[in-house]
């Protein structure tokens, strides 16, 4: 609602691509914007897989919301996770206050599809947060370690398999950094399991990298990189839990 300086009250819920760009958008408008996010960082989820992959620390994807907006004077963020809506109204609350608002921007993100399968969750982590790529992270160099004081064959090539369901850009861009990161990065440093012979399987329903233009297909140049590193693409559903041999 209008405050007594006449300027209209404009909310953002959520900081990433869409809230941000929102609220830069706004820059020149003759009302008071507020942020709201429950981190202080705006995140460059694109790169989350070179997190995943080690190949980028979080802190080089992930910047303060306050410090992208320190010069918009008629921007205020806010820290807090969003309990409730009441749209007739026309309040947010929000860390134990109630927010009025004129206009409101829901920008919340994405979330991991998992089919009606939560309990896929604990064993196949999704890759939407700084904490979901590091601990991906976390258990993709665990696996090397192992492989290495793995003495079973069987076994240490289990160790040595990845699985990424999902075959759009981010799915093929992951595939290929983690035999980029097998092949090239880490063989040297370890003596008894070769790194190099690491396989990752990308399974998906469709055509990979679907979310690419049409005329780029299944062959983008990510797809086509992961096929280069060895990260053979296999189509299936995985909401049925099965795949068939092939691809497109």
């Amino acid at each position: 609602m209008l405050t007594g300086t006449g300027r209209a009250q404009i909310v953002i819920v959520g900081c990433g691509f869409g809230g941000l760009f929102a609220a830069r958008a706004l820059s020149r408008t003759p009302a008071d914007v507020l942020v709201i996010d429950r981190n202080n960082y705006h995140l460059f989820q694109p790169l989350l897989y070179q997190v995943a992959s080690a190949a980028l620390a979080p802190a080089d994807i992930a910047q303060p919301i306050r410090t992208i907006l320190r010069y918009q004077r008629n921007a205020r963020v806010m820290l807090a996770e969003v309990e409730k809506i009441d749209l007739a109204a026309r309040r947010v609350s929000a860390a134990g206050s109630e927010l009025s608002y004129d206009y409101l921007v829901l920008a919340p993100g994405a979330v991991d599809n998992y089919f009606g399968h939560e309990e896929w969750r604990q064993f196949a982590p999704g890759m939407k947060a700084v904490e979901e790529a590091t601990f991906i992270r976390s258990r993709l160099l665990r696996s090397f370690e192992t492989a290495e004081i793995e003495v079973d064959p069987a076994e240490r090539a289990a160790h040595l398999t990845f699985i990424i369901v999902g075959a759009g850009p981010t799915g093929v861009e992951l595939a290929g950094a983690i035999k980029e990161l097998a092949v090239d990065v880490i063989p040297r440093d370890y003596r008894l399991v070769d790194t190099r012979m690491a396989r990752v399987l990308l399974i998906e329903a469709g055509r990979a990298a679907r979310a690419a233009p049409r005329f780029l297909g299944a062959r983008t140049a990510a797809a086509a990189h992961a096929e280069r590193r060895g990260a053979p693409r296999r189509a299936g559903d995985a909401r049925a839990g099965g795949w068939r041999r092939g691809g497109r």
